[in-house]
């Protein structure tokens, strides 16, 4: 019997008994063969050999890596014993480390102790560029290679995005042992899990700061990767091997004359959802308030007061001028300020002629934005969400949260990028609330998180 990889599946070929067929399997009648997702392989060639059944792996395209790393660190203890756990679990699983403690380095180690030809899976290009210099720098340039952003370079070492290993799995995904899945709480999306279930990989690792998704969808991992395997918060880690930090919460008030057209949009919106007996509770209530307001004009008009509500909660005046207050008190440390959407990010930006990066920031002066904040040239620097995740500013040690969502999340990931330890570096995490406002109940629920207690 012979084991194929087909388009992102296993089929088998030359079947001389049914008996001999893996539980795996599935019969096709498309093309009258026994079919199985791909990343069943490990199980499937598991369950031949404990039965004894002769078969021919014609589906393995992976290679042993002969190549060394030229880069070694002493790795920290909590380093070490995440690696230990993970491969006690046979080498498959979940690694839940903070931003700043090295993850990527992890992600090294794997590598070099499964010695198996590697498929990086990244969410952002910043992620991309910056896993492909480590591995570059570690093993080689001439070992790496990266399939996105331009490029399409299948090599031993392969750094890719998510969304390219979606488009790419069906054919490549024989050509790798080992699976790294960075920020890996995209993978279980919908579409992004295919990119697991397409792959033969025998050995996985998934990497992240949080691994808690809101849609549940996280429980995934366990059958796409493994179990959760290590956990490191970031209390444990703070003052040892992450910056120590401080968190300060500063509470606003509304204008009289934002106080009345927060009111009247928020009486505009309860009244169109009391009528149509719905709630904003869940992922459901948001849904359907979502369907149901594009279909009259009355429930339009809740949409824009629901929208004009949270503009006034998240954009008041007086959020500017407790900015104000604290540039002033930080005017030599570098200071990173988060917001919720584009218009209040530009606002700031014209405000206190501070340099701002948004999703529509170009790749060029995105990068020039950072090094000259890296280098100290600028001091400030403004974002709405393009710097949650998956960027390296090690130098920044005040974060200020102008706005944000209820996402626990977000938040951790904002307080991370101020953590990266650096010597005799103390962070602080400033909270901007807005009292009276919907502001509250976000704030109260993305903080219940160890970090914030």
């Amino acid at each position: 019997m012979r084991v194929l990889f087909d388009r992102g599946t296993l089929v088998l070929a030359e079947i001389e008994t049914p008996a001999q067929i893996p539980p795996q399997f599935m019969f096709d009648n498309r093309v009258d063969r026994w079919r199985t997702p791909a990343y069943r392989y490990r199980a499937v060639i598991e369950y031949l050999v404990q039965h004894k059944i002769p078969y021919q792996d014609n589906a393995r395209q992976y290679q042993e890596l002969t190549c060394e790393s030229r880069l070694s660190y002493e790795p920290h203890p909590y380093q070490q014993q995440a690696m230990q756990t993970w491969q006690a679990s046979k080498f498959r699983g979940v690694i839940e480390l903070p931003t700043g403690a090295g993850k990527s380095y992890v992600g090294q180690m794997a590598i070099e102790l499964t010695r198996r030809s590697t498929l990086v899976v990244v969410p952002t290009i910043d992620l991309l560029h910056q896993w492909y210099s480590l591995l570059a720098s570690s093993f080689g340039s001439e070992s790496v290679g990266i399939i996105g952003g331009g490029y399409y370079e299948v090599n031993l070492l392969t750094v890719t995005t998510y969304q390219s290993a979606v488009n790419t799995m069906d054919r490549l995904g024989n050509r790798w042992g080992l699976l790294i899945f960075d920020e890996c709480h995209h993978l279980p999306g919908e579409m992004y899990s295919h990119a697991a279930q397409m792959a033969i990989a025998p050995y996985r690792l998934a990497l992240t700061a949080t691994i808690e998704r809101p849609d549940g969808r996280h429980v995934l991992l366990e059958d796409l990767i493994g179990p959760l395997v290590y956990r490191q918060g970031i209390k444990e880690l703070a003052g040892d091997y992450l910056a120590e930090y401080e968190i300060k919460k500063t509470t606003v008030h509304l204008t009289k004359e934002e106080k009345v057209e927060y009111g009247a949009a928020l009486e505009e919106r309860n009244r169109f959802l009391e009528a149509n007996h719905l709630s904003l509770g869940g992922l459901d209530g948001w849904r359907l308030f979502v369907i149901k307001s594009a279909q009259s004009q009355e429930g339009r008009r809740a949409m824009l007061a629901y929208h004009a509500a949270k503009k006034i909660a998240l954009g008041t005046e007086s959020k500017l001028r407790a900015l104000e207050a604290i540039l002033k008190e930080h005017y030599r440390d570098r200071v990173l300020i988060f917001t919720q959407d584009n218009d209040m990010a530009y606002t700031v930006s014209q405000e206190f002629l501070i340099p701002c990066i948004t999703h529509q920031t170009d790749v060029k002066e995105r990068r020039a934005i950072l090094e000259a904040f890296s280098q100290g040239t600028y001091r400030f620097l403004v974002t709405s969400k393009a710097l949650n995740e998956g960027v390296n500013v090690p130098e920044a040690n005040v974060a200020v949260i102008l706005s944000g969502s209820g996402s626990i999340r977000e938040h951790v990931q904002r307080l991370g990028r101020i953590l990266r330890r650096k010597q005799g570096k103390q962070a602080i995490l400033y909270e901007i609330v807005a009292k009276g406002t919907v502001e509250e109940y976000q704030s109260k629920r993305r903080s219940q998180h160890d970090a914030y207690q």
